[in-house]
């Protein structure tokens, strides 16, 4: 059974930093690009960023290039993603994602997601 679980999340004032992290369970994780996604309330679900399987390549939103980081420990089975300079508009519930096969930010497309992590920024 495949779990993705998501930690990392909560409150910070806006220009703080978060680090979230998904800890893979039951999957060859190097066998899957790996990504992030956010939903904010009333909101789609959009991608924010991708990390391919050995961690040579990554993706951004333009909305956070600059400011948020992907990586990710094939060891370890785990995918971080490092937020700084947060802005209010960063707040939503973020998940991560698995997929195999070429690169997407169509959440829709990804083979496994988690159930999320609240990160809240005030202003």
């Amino acid at each position: 059974q495949v779990q993705l679980v998501e930690s990392g999340g909560g409150l910070v004032q806006a220009g703080g930093s978060l680090r979230l992290a998904c800890a893979a369970r039951g999957l060859i994780f190097s066998s899957y690009r790996m990504a992030w996604f956010r939903q904010a309330p009333g909101k789609e679900r959009e991608f924010v960023s991708a990390i391919n399987y050995g961690g040579s390549s990554t993706y951004y939103a333009d909305s956070v290039k600059d400011r948020f980081t992907i990586s990710r420990d094939n060891a370890k089975n785990t995918l971080f993603l490092q937020m700084t300079s947060l802005k209010p508009e960063d707040t939503a519930v973020y998940y991560c994602a698995a997929k195999m096969g070429p690169f997407s930010p169509d959440s829709g497309r990804y083979d496994y997601s988690g159930q999320g992590t609240q990160v809240t920024v005030s202003s």
